[in-house]
């Protein structure tokens, strides 16, 4: 199965909209802290509204904490500093969609242990989509060639 990471989110608004599409779609939802905001579950239900109830997640103190507990997965880097469109990237069961904080995405050290790094090609001079939509973009392309997506 796909699971999805939110690597220390800044915004408890996308961590919410991230859940209701985590648990739409019955995508795993891991959230890597310390988040750049103190976890107020009344926020996040905000955004997430009963879907915070139907989501699958898991919180992890820091990045060592969920590279630990997810051995052997591929984490796949959804980034504007890499070529790869996602349109032509193999997805594969198993495989962790990783996304970035919105202010300053990954660490250099992370971005290089990344298997892969895929990107949404955007019109010139346009930096990037909300890390959300951009996530429920590749996150429907990786469901797409996983595995069947049923209406």
């Amino acid at each position: 199965m796909i699971d999805v990471a939110l690597y220390q989110p800044d915004i408890p608004q996308n961590v919410g909209a991230a859940l209701r599409l985590c648990a739409c779609l019955g995508v795993r939802l891991n959230i890597i802290e310390p988040c750049a905001f103190p976890w107020n579950e009344k926020k996040i239900r905000l955004s997430a509204m009963d879907y915070i109830t139907k989501a699958d997640y898991k919180r992890f103190s820091s990045w060592q904490d969920f590279n630990s507990q997810n051995p052997g997965r591929r984490i796949i880097l959804m980034t504007t500093k890499t070529a790869e469109p996602y349109t032509d990237f193999q997805f594969q069961a198993g495989d962790i969609l990783l996304a970035g904080s919105e202010s300053s995405g990954v660490p250099e050290d992370i971005h290089n242990a990344a298997s892969a790094r895929v990107t949404i090609p955007l019109r010139p001079g346009l930096r990037s989509l909300n890390v959300i939509n951009a996530t429920a973009m590749i996150l429907g392309e990786a469901l797409r060639q996983t595995r069947e997506i049923k209406a």
